[in-house]
Order: structure tokens, then sequence, then C-alpha cells
């Protein structure tokens, strides 16, 4: 296959004004930027180019039947490529800007590229609350497409540097806005009849969402991928990765949680929320270091939990 993308020298900047106007000014020439939104650090283009979509997949080694997120400044703006119900109405109201995205009906003679919804008749759509992702979606003026920011499959990136890790001569640019707030990437929900289908777990909980719309939520498991994050291998290091382990086994970093203590731990106060921000940090942590495996202590299945372990199991997958 011809390599459409040349060989970047990969140039960092630490957010601010010029550096958001040089990423914009990158995104309107059809190029790719790696930027910090409130989950994880994405690799944005401008979603209406089928190109620049196309160097998104490129970079990341993305099989294109996996559909991206599509990230916009405001629900008028979602409003021109989405169909939305009272039920998607009152999940944006309740959640955006924030780490909810929704998989909605595409409206008709939408612009955004058919590569960045995998050729479905939905779309993934988000309006992120991080002020450097907000901040290029204005200085651009498009609506990016903006998957994690790391080769197809492995570790989502927290900090600038886990981008260069796998994305480094890849892309042109990677902004630096320190490491990100929740840890983990977004809750992806659709709206369907009488009830929110759950395709992704993530920041915004189940309970969050019925709370918000006073509808039950059912989770999906299998089936045709819809959304990102959906395949049964994700997430993954390139070591073993051992799962509920309470002590280490020869040769293997544990990362512990709460009463198991491990080399580093995700919370020593089995705070969620602490843990979730500490999880892909400590993984890329992890697969650096001399061990060859890696093993994980009990998290538990509730609240934000259901998030961390869904990351995890599709890492260990």
């Amino acid at each position: 296959m011809t390599r459409s993308n040349p060989p970047f020298s990969t140039r960092t900047c630490r957010y601010g004004t010029a550096a958001i106007q040089h990423a914009a000014a990158l995104i309107r020439a059809g190029q790719t930027v790696a930027i910090p939104t409130e989950t994880v650090y994405g690799l944005a283009a401008d979603a209406t180019d089928s190109a620049a979509v196309a160097r998104i997949y490129e970079a990341k080694g993305r099989p294109s039947f996996n559909p991206l997120i599509v990230h916009v400044p405001d629900l008028a703006t979602a409003r021109l490529y989405a169909r939305f119900d009272d039920t998607a109405l009152a999940l944006a109201a309740a959640f955006w800007p924030g780490p909810l995205t929704l998989v909605l009906p595409r409206t008709e003679h939408s612009p955004i590229a058919s590569l960045a919804t995998a050729g479905l008749d939905t779309i993934a759509i988000r309006c992120p609350a991080h002020e450097a992702m907000r901040a290029l979606l204005i200085a651009s003026g498009r609506p990016l497409a903006a998957p994690s920011a790391n080769a197809s499959g492995r570790i989502s990136p927290t900090r600038a540097e886990h981008v260069l890790a796998s994305l480094d001569g890849r892309i042109p640019l990677v902004i630096d806005g320190g490491p990100t707030g929740q840890g983990v990437e977004s809750t992806i929900a659709a709206p369907s009849g009488s009830v929110i289908r759950l395709l992704r777990p993530g920041p915004i909980t189940p309970e969050q969402l019925t709370a918000a719309t006073g509808l039950p939520v059912e989770t999906v498991i299998g089936g045709a991928i819809e959304a990102p994050g959906q395949m049964t291998s994700h997430y993954a290091p390139s070591k073993p990765l051992r799962l509920n382990a309470t002590d280490a086994r020869p040769g293997e970093w544990l990362i512990g949680f709460g009463n198991v203590a491990g080399d580093v731990s995700l919370s020593v106060s089995s705070d969620l929320a602490e843990a979730a921000a500490n999880l892909f940090d400590l993984l890329h942590r992890a697969d650096a270091g001399g061990t060859a495996s890696i093993a994980v202590a009990p998290v538990p299945d509730n609240g934000l939990g259901i998030a961390i372990n869904d990351r995890l199991m599709r890492a260990a997958a």
C-alpha cells in the first residue's frame, strides 16, 4: 500500500495561544494534531475532510470499520450533524460539555466524512470540556474527529510523552497540556426508545444516565461495532497482563489498589476517580519497565470501577 502520510519530525508544544493557532493551521491544511481532552489525549483532524480522517487511521494503524468520535464545541453545532430526540437532549443538557459521547442518527446531507463514521448511518458525537480541545475547535472552525492518540489497540495516552511513545514520527504536532483529569475514555451511550444502550462505560456512570433521563440502562456486550472501544482486545500493553491479583508472581510488576499495595497503586485510599486517572499512566510505566509481565489488583465493579474493569479486561484479552 502506498503511504500517503510523509514521515514527520513530530513537534511538541506547550498548550497556549500560539500552539493552538499552529494546530488550527495544521487542521485546516488537512493534517492531524494530538491534543488533550478531559479523558485522554486525542488525535484530531477535520471530520469533514476524508483525506484528513484517513491520516488518523493511517497514523494509528486503526481498522477502518472502527468509527471515530466527532468533537464539537456545543449542542447547536452537534445538531447540524446528528438528530437529537428528547432523551438525547436531556443527556446533552446534563453532561455536556463533558465525558459523554452520544451515538445518534446522522442528519441528512451531513458533511461529516463517511470514513469517520465507518460508513454507518449513526454518528458518535461529543462536546468536550477540556480548554485545549475547545480552543482548537473554535480556532480551527471545524468539527474534529479524534480517537485516542496512540497506535491502535495499545494503551491510551494520558500524557504527551505517552503519545510520543507510539506516534512520534507519524504526526506533525503534539500539544502538551499536562496529564488528563479523567484518565479513561468517555462514556458512550445510544438512546434507544425506552432504554439507553451503554456501548462503552466511562466517567459518566449508568446511575447518572438513569438519573438524568428516568430510563434504564442496558449494557451492550458483543454484536456489531457501533462505536469506539468495543473491540474485544483493546488498550493493551505489549506484556502479558493478569487481573485480580493480590500479590506479585515472579517476574510481575504489580499495580495495587486499596489494601493490595503492589509496586505502585492506582489508589491507596480505594478512590475510584483517582484510580481511573492513574490507570493508563501506570500501565505505560509497567509496560516500559524491566519485568516480563504485569499484574493488577482487584478493583470494585461499581460506579467508575465498571469503566476501569472494562479497560482492564480488554487490555488483558
